[in-house]
């Protein structure tokens, strides 16, 4: 009986509880769409960096993981002497030049350490670096911007010669001669990060603790533990920031279904008199509200999700390199919770306001 009723009060109205679907499913693709580009961020770095072949990486103490170290802070000359220590096969120094945060990075290569370390790009289009003006940049950035091989791209206040486009998958989306992004960057000699494979990745442990004692001023880290660092749960900022959209979704759906619920037991007085005259308790008078906001809060939760793929769409067509999104289907069930706390939650004043209205009140009501 109390579905039936429900679902006659949800059709009585169908403009406004379209409107309060819609606006509970409104923070829900909010913060599946933070959670979606979080989580997508997180593993595309991982792939890239594990692309590279690297089991070391180093850095300043200084330098910002987060920022994918961009700045200069290490001396090349230090190279030479990481690959002169035991089991030590290959070290690169690669500059960063922050472009777009938080994904985007150009990053200047020694192309021939690069082969060497990773086995070399996979080349769509075009080819590798010739000139010091030539640029590479991979699938995604090139559709972002909508460039090929032979175009002329913009960055840095210069102009860049596309000379191929890459899969995606190994360190960057952008990439030049690392000697060009120095004199760039007034950096000649310097690197912000430093590359290290071992003959057997193994060691990767015992390694990284020698070379931690050969140079107490940098940080060292495996590349397992470094893309371990890149779990969204890792990073602080990110970690406050989805906790503030939860609760901004949360108070949103409070707020809408509080005000829908009120406005419907307002309509409904004479109805609500009747019910009680026929001898419904203020229990059943509430459970009624209380499902009629539980079915708003899961209706926004379904269309939230539906949306969060449309918000999806839009960013893999317009900005896919920039913010390379996923579905997070684990967070279907959490922000159905979050859904039904909300809505379940503005609708209790409403439910006990209408539970205490007077039967004979409520059927004299005009």
């Amino acid at each position: 009986m109390i579905t039936r009723l429900v679902v006659e009060n949800l059709k009585y109205k169908p403009m406004r509880t379209l409107l309060s679907i819609l606006l509970v499913g409104v923070p829900v693709t909010l913060i599946l769409s933070l959670v979606g580009i979080s989580e997508g961020l997180s593993e595309d770095a991982k792939n890239r960096y594990r692309g590279l072949g690297a089991d070391i990486v180093i850095h300043a103490k200084t330098a910002s993981t987060v920022t994918s170290f961009s700045g200069t802070s290490l001396s090349e000359k230090l190279i030479p002497l990481i690959e002169q220590q035991p089991h030590v096969k290959l070290a690169m120094g690669v500059i960063v030049h922050s472009i777009d945060f938080p994904a985007l990075s150009m990053m200047g290569v020694d192309l021939a350490t690069f082969n060497a370390m990773s086995g070399g790009f996979t080349y769509l289009e075009g080819g590798p670096l010739q000139g010091p003006n030539d640029i590479l940049v991979d699938r995604l950035y090139a559709n972002q911007k909508q460039v090929h091989a032979g175009s002329t791209l913009s960055l840095l206040n210069q102009d860049w010669h596309v000379a191929g486009i890459i899969e995606g998958g190994k360190l960057a989306r952008i990439v030049v001669n690392k000697t060009t992004l120095q004199d760039l960057d007034a950096a000649t000699g310097k690197v912000s990060v430093i590359y290290v494979k071992l003959d057997n990745p193994a060691l990767a442990d015992a390694a990284a603790h020698q070379l931690e004692e050969l140079l107490p001023n940098v940080v060292v880290n495996t590349m397992e533990y470094y893309t371990s660092m890149f779990a969204v749960n890792n990073i602080g900022t990110v970690k406050v920031f989805t906790y503030v959209v939860i609760g901004i979704g949360v108070v949103i759906g409070f707020a809408v279904v509080c005000l829908s619920m009120y406005m419907a037991v307002l309509q409904r007085t004479r109805e609500i008199g009747i019910l009680k005259a026929l001898g419904a308790s203020k229990a059943f008078i509430l459970r009624i509200i209380l499902a009629e906001a539980a079915l708003l809060g899961v209706g926004g939760t379904i269309l939230g999700i539906v949306m969060s793929f449309g918000a999806c769409w839009t960013i893999r067509t317009f900005v896919p390199a920039s913010f390379p999104m996923i579905i997070v289907q684990s967070w279907w069930p959490k922000v159905l919770l979050i859904a039904l706390l909300a809505a379940t939650s503005g609708a209790v004043y409403p439910g006990m306001s209408a539970a205490s209205h007077d039967a004979i009140e409520a059927l004299s009501y005009e």
